[in-house]
């Protein structure tokens, strides 16, 4: 779908990047892994990977601490093999909304 909305110049935007925590996002053992190399939170280093892939994320919380750790994400770059490992967890489902 993203090279479909790019060849037409439409932006893609994820609003909802934790998928609201469904299939255990937040205790995915590869994520965790790669929070702990890159000393980030998995909700930082998903957003990472789709602000590098060129997605504009819309994460929503309350919480002010982790409003504040959203915004922390551009101090780091995920590798093109971690990028890689990380796409191979897409399923190609949405979990929130499928088309």
């Amino acid at each position: 779908m993203q090279k479909a909305l790019k060849s037409q110049d439409i932006q893609l935007e994820s609003w909802a990047p934790f998928a609201q925590g469904k299939n255990n996002l937040f205790n995915n053992e590869l994520l965790k892994a790669l929070s702990g190399k890159y000393n980030k939170s998995i909700a930082q280093v998903v957003l990472r990977w789709l602000i590098q892939k060129g997605v504009v994320v819309i994460p929503k919380s309350e919480n002010m601490k982790r409003i504040s750790e959203n915004f922390n994400v551009f101090d780091f770059e995920l590798s093109a093999d971690d990028m890689a490992t990380i796409k191979s967890l897409d399923k190609g489902i949405g979990l929130i909304y499928s088309v």
